[in-house]
């Protein structure tokens, strides 16, 4: 990518994000004042409802006041929570920030040490005396929370220890966090370019893996990698300390096996997650057929994993900043104005921040904040395809999030099996709106190409990533602390059966596993990226069938949020996860398109 490392500019120059729907600044005197009404409001429900909830006397309108001021509180630590975090993830350089989310971390913690009784006494009611509350009409909102609760009594421990943990988690798993993101956000990767040396991000390293000159991309591998190892001691150090911490979280809450807890929260049963991952595994030779046309179409005799990612055309062009949202919100609105109505608010309102730049976290998400505000999207925009597919994907979950604030700050959130539906649907409707309007079978082809190498990456790669998690796991359980070649070691064994023999693995290639954020804040999330495309492939293939009439339902499901089980949602829609032919419906669809590129390729031939 030539002109990306040269500075083209994309459009995204000085498209920040607006956080003054939270706070103006950190100097903002309303932070004080909601610390203050925090701790206030936390004292008093304590005083309230402390030794009132496990009580043969609580009643259904004592229940929902007391769930009602909870959910206020907890709304207001989660407001405060939010507005730390963007601040630190727009520039992970300026102490200031990480100071400032340090200090909220503190100060909600010390907050939720007035709240915790709430749970510990709401789980110790027998099953009778739930029942019979939760089956009175004014709990309905809150049923569901109110269940998943309770699905967590196995593993709680007692009040004081819940304390403890919590607190002692601002200079342990949370610290190492804030580690792990100010190292890796402030490498600067040398590499040589144009006969000159330069200095580049990780957002813009990883860029030249997709530029159509070859000695690029292996320089961009290579120098990803040196930057990787220069800082391998501390990185190893950091993960080793996080899976440990992982393995004592387990074995003090009772989890048999590192993948239960997030399983749990989930809520999806280990038959369904298994039939999931093996469906996958079963059809990995899709990838190996399809990167061996792309050997063909890119005419090189051995494909390294620096080739994958490849435009299999020479294709320099920058797709302008205004030009994706343009190319979004067609996309969105021909299948719901609503949709695309939503997504304007965005852009309008400058909830996007989008420009690459110095001390800036990598990658991209979309931020939920609070029902009170609205989320935000955070993305490293550089111009390319791929970042317009990304854009889609972040703006995805932001509609997503803005339907489902409806549902309260305690049922707004998804399982995060459903939590990408909306996002890899977004991308599925940007990707078959470009397809519709394409003539040019070259353009075409390049076009499937682009959208299977995302899918693999959705599919495939989660589930790689997912079984090097759960070696990584087991290994540090087994064997004790792992060095940084132990672990590149397992990463190998993890992708050599979905690389098969259509890939050579470079040694660059084995250290990659440094600088994926997922493992270290959130231990078994990939997985849901898998469960999510596979879901909307079924979810489109029932749109087209469909018609109109399916919109609305899936705006239904989605102003659903977590206010119930995610089969009980889905069931709305005409899915049942449970039927274990449902994952290879949507493994299906994916052969059709890789046949489909096998197809235009021989026309082009």
């Amino acid at each position: 990518m030539a002109k990306a490392a040269k500075k083209e500019k994309s459009g995204a120059e000085g498209i920040t994000w607006d956080l003054s729907d939270l706070y103006s600044n950190l100097k903002d005197k309303k932070i004080q004042r909601d610390i203050k009404d925090l701790f206030q409001k936390s004292e008093a429900f304590e005083k309230k409802y402390r030794g009132k909830i496990n009580s043969p006397k609580l009643t259904p309108k004592f229940l929902l006041n007391a769930v009602e001021d909870l959910e206020y509180i907890s709304e207001k630590i989660g407001k405060l929570l939010s507005f730390a975090y963007m601040v630190f993830a727009g520039n992970t350089r300026n102490p200031e920030n990480g100071a400032f989310l340090q200090m909220i971390q503190e100060k909600s913690t010390e907050a939720r040490k007035h709240l915790m009784f709430f749970e510990l006494e709401w789980i110790k009611l027998s099953n009778k005396k739930v029942d019979s509350l939760l089956n009175n009409k004014i709990l309905f909102q809150y049923k569901h929370f109110l269940e998943q609760e309770r699905s967590y009594k196995p593993h709680k421990l007692s009040e004081p220890e819940e304390k403890i943990l919590d607190e002692k988690a601002n200079t342990g798993s949370r610290a190492f966090k804030r580690l792990f993101d100010e190292i890796l956000n402030n490498i600067r990767f040398k590499i040589r370019l144009d006969g000159k040396t330069k200095s580049l991000s990780e957002t813009e390293i990883l860029a030249l893996l997709y530029d159509p000159d070859r000695n690029k991309r292996k320089a961009g591998a290579k120098s990803l990698t040196v930057g990787l190892k220069e800082n391998s001691h501390v990185l190893t150090y950091i993960f080793n300390t996080l899976v440990q911490d992982h393995a004592l979280n387990d074995r003090l809450r009772l989890f048999e096996n590192p993948m239960d807890s997030r399983n749990l929260s989930n809520e999806i049963d280990k038959k369904t997650l298994d039939s999931l991952m093996t469906s996958c595994e079963r059809n990995y030779d899709m990838v190996d057929t399809y990167y061996s046309l792309k050997k063909r179409l890119l005419g090189i005799k051995k494909f390294y994993d620096y080739d994958r990612y490849a435009p299999i055309f020479h294709d320099s062009e920058i797709i302008n900043y205004k030009k994706s949202k343009e190319i979004i919100l067609g996309s969105f609105h021909n299948f719901s104005p609503k949709m695309a109505t939503i997504a304007q608010k965005f852009f309008d309102k400058n909830w996007i921040d989008a420009e690459v730049r110095d001390g800036k976290r990598g990658g991209a998400f979309s931020h939920s904040t609070v029902p009170s505000a609205h989320p935000y999207v955070f993305t490293n925009y550089t111009g390319r395809m791929r970042d317009v597919m990304t854009l889609a994907h972040e703006l995805g979950h932001g509609v997503h999030q803005y339907l489902s604030r409806q549902q309260g700050y305690f049922q707004s959130d998804t399982p995060l099996t459903t939590a990408e539906t909306a996002s890899v649907f977004a991308e599925i409707l940007v990707f078959h709106k470009l397809m519709e309007t394409e003539k040019n079978p070259k353009i075409k082809l390049a076009l499937i190409c682009g959208k299977l190498e995302d899918i693999f990456a959705t599919v495939f790669r989660q589930v790689v990533l997912t079984r090097f998690e759960e070696s990584l796991h087991h290994a540090r359980r087994d064997k004790g602390e792992l060095t940084s070649e132990n672990i590149n070691e397992l990463w190998a064994e993890a992708n050599k059966p979905m690389f098969g023999k259509s890939v050579e693995m470079s040694d660059d290639y084995r250290n990659w596993w440094m600088y994926i954020p997922h493992f270290i804040h959130s231990p078994f999330y990939c997985y849901a990226y898998s469960f999510g495309e596979l879901l909307v492939l079924s979810l489109y293939s029932k749109y087209i069938n469909e018609g109109n009439v399916f919109v609305p339902r899936y705006i239904e499901l989605l102003s659903s949020g977590g206010s119930d089980a995610p089969e009980v949602l889905l069931e709305r829609v005409g899915v049942n996860i449970k039927d274990p032919d449902f994952w290879q419906g949507g493994l299906d669809l994916l052969r059709e398109m890789v046949d489909e590129a096998l197809a235009l390729a021989d026309t082009l031939n």
